[in-house]
């Protein structure tokens, strides 16, 4: 090789060794400009993507009804899991143990062998798994009772064992106030008072360090949390339990009776405005009835009738009437700017008082009231209830409230003939809530009370926040016009369209309402349906308790307010008053004790049932026969005397004087499907006593 070829190669070497000498040191300045420079700001992001706090729900707080029975509550549910390769966990102590671990867990559990359970953890040790899952919803005491398994009893550390808690919302009373009750859940608008107090509710979340191991599974560092979180408050609510399954069940009865669609009920205490009870049910495709919707705060629908007390009460405010005035219903049938109305008798009610025509639900009565003040001045009458705070929403706090509407000359739609149509309820719309609201400041003298569904909020036992009564308007018209209104109201009960509701124990106001549902696109069209309320309070002459019960598209053979949504306005308010002490007077002390002595008088029934009771009693009895099943009694001035009632096999027994429940026991073992009307004892029955029985044949009981 010549000199000149050894120095060209000396040259080629020399080239690559000085390159290899500057890559290299590149690559020594760069691992030391991001070992000094970028370091830290690496460092953080690759353990970012490795660890990063995780949010801990709080423990949510509990809804309480107003004698301290839990309505809603959160109950701990775990997830445990094991770090199969903890670090204090030694094969020497994982084989030592894993066959008493894999028992105690079959024992527990019950869904897998111990077999299965070793074969399990070996196949997970020999992996490595750092977080298998053991069990997901694990209860409490089975969560107490794993930390005192084999293995598990060492810890997190030497035993792998990790538990993580989870919330579970539940109701204690399933259906009860659901809807009410509520519930808040992400991207869903808030329903009740879980949304309406979900600040208060929900409480302050906690932090905890996660790793993310293998398989993307996010693991805890530490059995400690970085940050604790803040349990929630607690709310107590102003829902009486017994009164609302009361509701419940008799509007569910009647909603079933007639197949309505849909119904609900509020009973609200007159001075404070806490609301008792609240109820909704609406029939599912399957013909089932369950709460799905809240139509008592948020169904805004033309109210009927039940708008005729605003409108009398507004003419009575501006000075135009008295009860005792007269007004012309002809005979059922009036013509209004071309359009007929109707009254519910065929042939009319002729001449009669304001306070008839109230009483009867007289549609011209009170449409001629209007006609005669108002047509020249119709924006006084619109005034005069946009004055009571009708046509405003109420503003609680619960989301949802409908919006109520009542027209004045100003709106596109206003026509000569709406003030007449609002002032009997349509062309107007307003909440079952609302028109509720408006029939409590009645009871309550013109004091329009806002409703209350909470009384406070707490803190385990200390009070964070008290709701206070809140006022809406301390007259919504003078006391005088008030009690008028309650005349009215009384009138209905007494000799009107809801007689029925009339008893000897207490006094029922209110007013009853049947109104034409419009289709949204039909209008009133050719096919009817119905809307039955009844809105009023009791007891009538010392206001306690104001209730509104509606129900939507009853069958058309009742569809009458009377007898569709006035038997569960009777219901609701005979629990009440039977139950609500503060409504009775007190008893008057007996100043002579021989009034003690009298023998109370008894229904015909069982004897063993008699003996039993007047031997408690210490009232002497005379038997015609101590074996006798069946009895008659006879009270006298110092015993009670006993009588055999014959039943004979076949043949209709003589119930008449007995109870309800006795009678129906010896009938419908005799056969017979039973109905019953009234209450106290038997005072007619439709078949007659000796008569042959044909069996599943039904009978009537009357009650006295």
């Amino acid at each position: 090789m010549s000199a000149e070829s050894n120095k060209e190669l000396l040259n080629r070497s020399y080239l690559v060794y000085f390159s290899l000498t500057l890559l290299g040191l590149a690559i020594i300045s760069k691992a030391l400009y991001i070992q000094v420079v970028e370091g830290a700001d690496l460092r953080e992001k690759a353990e970012s993507l490795t660890t990063v706090f995780r949010d801990i729900d709080a423990v949510r707080g509990n809804i309480y009804a107003d004698d301290g029975s839990m309505l809603a509550t959160s109950i701990p549910i775990y997830e445990v899991r094991m770090d199969m390769n903890a670090d204090g966990l030694t094969d020497e102590v994982f084989d030592e143990h894993l066959d008493s671990l894999c028992i105690s867990l079959a024992a527990l559990f019950e869904d897998k062998t111990a077999i299965e359970w070793k074969r399990e953890m070996v196949e997970q040790r020999n992996r490595g798994n750092r977080y298998h899952l053991i069990k997901r919803k694990v209860k409490f005491h089975q969560m107490k009772a794993m930390r005192d398994f084999p293995i598990f009893r060492l810890g997190r550390y030497k035993g792998g064992f990790i538990v993580l808690q989870q919330n579970r919302r539940e109701k204690p009373f399933r259906m009860l106030a659901a809807r009410t009750i509520g519930y808040a859940r992400e991207d869903v608008t808030p329903v009740g008072l879980e949304g309406a107090y979900q600040k208060e509710l929900a409480g302050i979340s906690g932090k905890r360090l996660m790793q993310k191991i293998s398989g993307g599974v996010w693991m805890p560092i530490n059995d400690e949390n970085e940050v604790e979180p803040q349990d929630g408050y607690d709310v107590h609510s102003t829902i009486n339990l017994n009164i609302q399954d009361v509701a419940e069940n008799a509007l569910l009865k009647q909603l079933q009776l007639h197949d309505a669609d849909h119904g609900c009920v509020i009973l609200m205490e007159v001075e404070t405005g806490e609301i008792k009870a609240i109820a909704n049910l609406s029939k599912d495709e399957d013909g089932d009835y369950w709460e799905y919707y809240n139509y008592a705060i948020g169904e805004s629908t033309e109210p009927g009738s039940t708008f005729k007390l605003p409108s009398l009460i507004t003419a009575i405010e501006d000075g135009y009437i008295s009860l005792t005035d007269s007004v012309e219903t002809g005979n059922g049938r009036a013509e209004f700017h071309g359009e007929v109305m109707r009254d519910s008798k065929e042939d009319g009610y002729g001449k009669i008082s304001i306070k008839e025509a109230f009483a009867v639900s007289s549609n011209i009565g009170v449409m001629r009231v209007v006609e005669r003040f108002y047509s020249n001045q119709p924006e006084k009458f619109i005034k005069g209830l946009k004055r009571m705070k009708l046509g405003e929403p109420i503003g609680i706090e619960i989301a949802g409230e409908g919006d109520p509407l009542i027209k004045d000359p100003s709106d596109n739609s206003w026509s000569l003939i709406t003030p007449l149509w609002t002032s009997i309820g349509y062309e107007v719309q307003a909440t079952p809530l609302q028109i509720l609201t408006f029939y409590n400041a009645i009871a309550n003298n013109g004091k329009m009370i806002k409703p209350k569904f909470v009384r406070k909020i707490t803190d385990k036992s200390s009070v964070i926040r008290e709701n206070p009564t809140e006022v809406i308007s301390e007259r919504i018209c003078s006391e005088k016009t008030a009690r008028l209104g309650r005349e009215l109201l009384e009138a209905v009960v007494q000799s009107g369209t809801a007689q029925n509701l009339k008893n000897n124990n207490y006094s029922i106001a209110g007013k009853t309402g049947t109104a034409r549902i419009a289709n949204s696109s039909q209008g009133y069209g050719k096919k009817i349906s119905y809307q039955a309320s009844f809105a009023g309070y009791f007891p009538a002459d010392n206001p306690k308790y104001s209730c509104i019960v509606v129900v939507n598209a009853p069958n058309k053979s009742h569809y009458y307010a009377s007898h569709v949504a006035g038997p569960i306005f009777e219901e609701i308010a005979d629990k009440v008053y039977a139950t609500s002490i503060n409504i009775h007077g007190e008893l008057e002390r007996q100043s002579d004790i021989n009034s003690l002595t009298h023998i109370p008088v008894s229904k015909n029934g069982s004897q063993q049932d008699l003996f039993t009771v007047f031997d408690q009693l210490n009232i002497p009895i005379e038997s015609s026969n101590p074996d006798n099943k069946w009895v008659i009694t006879q009270t006298g001035p110092d015993k009670v005397k006993m009588d055999r009632r014959a039943v004979t096999e076949n043949l209709v027994p003589n119930v008449k004087g007995m109870s309800a429940q006795d009678a129906v026991f010896i009938l419908e073992n005799a056969g017979l499907s039973v109905s019953i009307r009234g209450r106290g004892s038997i005072k007619q029955q439709s078949i007659e006593p000796g008569q042959r029985i044909n069996k599943g044949e039904r009978i009537i009981l009357e009650l006295s």
